[in-house]
């Protein structure tokens, strides 16, 4: 019987740094993904922004190749003994993050997450294009609208101070 949610971010907590930084080093683009992620944490670009614009490293870069960088994302200590604590207390770990989707898919399978959220890149085959296929804020948005309607939209406007 499940008790409940704990939910967890990637970059900033289960991550010291940015896991986006990391692989535009290892995919060589460090020095745009800095001033996409600069400008973002200046309120110069919101999330979708940034996430088109970041998404554009990716190109030809395939999930293997990433998931090999991935291995060696620094990471905090206790993840695994934290997500086996939650299991036992009937407890589903969740990564809540907007790093992107491969890096919550693999640390869901490293560590035992029940999911994660993300933005997701779109795939020709087996490479990124480098687009976009789906933000975390207009996924989630079009979700909750499809399940609640109006009153989804309401109550949105009033988390974000009325606009």
């Amino acid at each position: 019987m499940v008790r409940g949610a704990v939910f967890f971010d990637v970059d900033g907590t289960l991550a010291p740094g940015s896991t986006g930084q990391h692989l535009a080093g290892a995919l060589g683009s460090a020095g745009v993904v800095r001033e996409i992620q600069a400008g973002y944490g200046a309120g110069l670009l919101d999330s979708h922004r940034a996430a088109v614009l970041e998404a554009r490293c990716w190109a030809t870069w395939t999930p293997a190749q990433v998931r090999r960088h991935l291995e060696s994302v620094p990471l905090v200590d206790g993840i695994a003994e934290t997500v086996r604590w939650c299991h036992r207390h009937d407890l589903v770990p969740v990564l809540a993050t907007l790093a992107w989707h491969p890096v919550g898919a693999y640390l869901c399978e490293r560590f035992g997450f029940d999911r994660a959220c993300g933005p997701r890149l779109e795939l020709a085959g087996d490479r990124y294009t480098g687009a976009v296929a789906e933000t975390v804020r207009r996924g989630r948005q079009a979700r909750l609208r499809g399940r609640r309607g109006r009153r989804t939209r309401r109550r949105t406007r009033a988390v974000r101070g009325g606009r």
